[in-house]
């Protein structure tokens, strides 16, 4: 299939996947951006491995594990394929610009599970690049994860903070990590002043991140920590600096409690390696 065709039936990208020589899709996130996030996962050579890509999306860091020389991948998704995500998108922008609510994408009319109109992109970029990823579609918090089986590199990104049981994902993330194995978690995250050092997490109970009704937990590392532990994983690792309120941010927080005035969030995107016990 032509390139610019693709293009053209498909106009909404998640990420900016190559295509082909000077072609790539136009994602949110440019080819350089993607790069930087890739290296910052710190993977080990994948060559030979097995990769589980859980919310696997448009297929991205699926395609880029293939690259990597990973001997099997697994994309899978559900939430993100059962939807029309470009007539979602498009809806969502408009009403970000007026200052208007929008559904999640499951609650919207955009939501078409037996048809899978948001995995046509995968589908397209999976045909175009001739990749051999096993593609599943499966809800990753109801489905029964033992025909997956286990992984030696299990990818779950972007994922956490959409769950309304982010501990029961931890576990089933335990689950399909093969002993010696690893998973990357990587999430939205909050630091909050004074609490640095406590195991805490931001709810939202509507728009409150991103205007994104389907967005419900962000933990502070101490938490993404603890939750991990608890959920079995026997090394955790924090790769992403924590992000740290400046004494005179502090300061100012402190007086904000004693006025009875929010304090305000620190929010970024927190990465952890966790290996099985």
């Amino acid at each position: 299939m032509d390139v610019r065709a693709i293009l053209e039936t498909c106009p909404e990208w998640f990420h900016s996947i190559e295509l082909g020589p000077g072609m790539v899709t136009p994602g949110r996130w440019s080819s350089e951006t993607l790069a930087g996030k890739w290296q910052a996962f710190r993977l080990p050579d994948l060559r030979g491995k097995s990769v589980l890509d859980i919310g696997a999306y448009d297929g991205f860091y699926s395609f880029a594990a293939e690259t990597a020389g990973a001997a099997r991948v697994v994309a899978l998704d559900h939430y993100v394929w059962a939807a029309d995500m470009a007539g979602y998108m498009a809806e969502w922008r408009t009403a970000r610009e007026q200052g208007q609510p929008i559904p999640a994408p499951h609650e919207s009319r955009h939501w078409h599970p037996e048809t899978l109109p948001g995995k046509r992109p995968f589908d397209l970029a999976h045909a175009v690049r001739g990749s051999r990823v096993t593609a599943v579609v499966g809800d990753f918090m109801a489905m029964d994860l033992s025909p997956l089986g286990q992984f030696d590199i299990v990818l779950f990104l972007g994922v956490l903070y959409h769950l309304t049981d982010p501990l029961g994902a931890l576990r089933r993330v335990a689950r399909v990590t093969a002993p010696g194995g690893l998973a990357v978690v990587e999430t939205a995250a909050v630091e909050l002043a004074g609490m640095e050092d406590r195991p805490t997490c931001e709810f939202f109970p509507g728009e409150e991140l991103n205007h994104d009704a389907s967005n419900w937990w962000a933990p502070n590392a101490t938490a993404l920590d603890g939750l991990c532990r608890a959920a079995s994983f026997r090394d955790v690792e924090i790769l992403t600096p924590r992000r740290r309120l400046a004494r005179r941010e502090r300061v100012r927080a402190a007086l904000h409690v004693l006025q009875g005035r929010p304090t305000r969030p620190i929010r970024y995107r927190l990465i952890a390696h966790t290996k099985p016990g």
